[in-house]
């Protein structure tokens, strides 16, 4: 099964801003970025859609033609708990640090830690994989998009967070690649 994943467009949030699972605003800029979207998604013959809740994916999805995909939880963007919609240079949690050393498998304050969100992810994918050559469409997030590349492609997470694929991204994978991929974890240099 091909899935295509589509980043959500760009946010009204500031730079620096810890806005994970939060609902936040679209930019101004939606129905531009939006456009290239969906004439990008025209090329695909797409059989199903699934979509994040937040409204920054349901738009994107209303937009290009999917206002009917189901809305799948799973597809969140991290859950950053107490930090949510703080700046990361006030953040004063002493749990910070060791997040930064290790942000596969240490949770923010009140939050979900990023190997929770990728298990949650290879989970869904699971859930809907019948096996066929289906296409399938999926409105998500940066997070999901660092999941679905490191997984399918077996790149280590410390080259991955510095290149979360940009606002309105779409990344190709194949379902079986993810489902038999490695789940890479911290690749420690030195």
């Amino acid at each position: 099964m091909k899935l295509i994943l589509v980043r959500h467009t760009s946010v009204a949030v500031e730079k620096g801003v810890c806005y994970g699972r939060t609902d936040v605003p679209l930019a101004p800029s939606f129905p531009d970025e939006a456009s290239e979207v969906k004439r990008k998604l025209s090329a695909y013959d797409i059989s199903a859609a699934y979509c994040s809740p937040l409204s920054r994916c349901r738009a994107l999805a209303a937009y290009c033609g999917y206002g009917d995909a189901v809305t799948e939880p799973r597809l969140l963007e991290m859950d950053f708990g107490d930090w949510e919609m703080k700046r990361f240079d006030e953040i004063t949690d002493s749990r910070l640090m060791e997040w930064y050393e290790d942000y596969i498998d240490v949770c923010p304050t009140g939050g979900e830690s990023s190997a929770m969100q990728r298990d949650r992810f290879i989970d869904f994918v699971a859930s809907i994989d019948d096996g066929s050559d289906r296409t399938v469409v999926l409105f998500t997030h940066g997070g999901i998009l660092i999941h679905a590349i490191a997984c399918s492609r077996g790149i280590p997470y410390c080259e991955m967070f510095g290149n979360v694929p940009p606002f309105g991204a779409i990344v190709e994978v194949e379902s079986s690649q993810l489902l038999q991929g490695p789940r890479p974890g911290i690749q420690r240099v030195g």
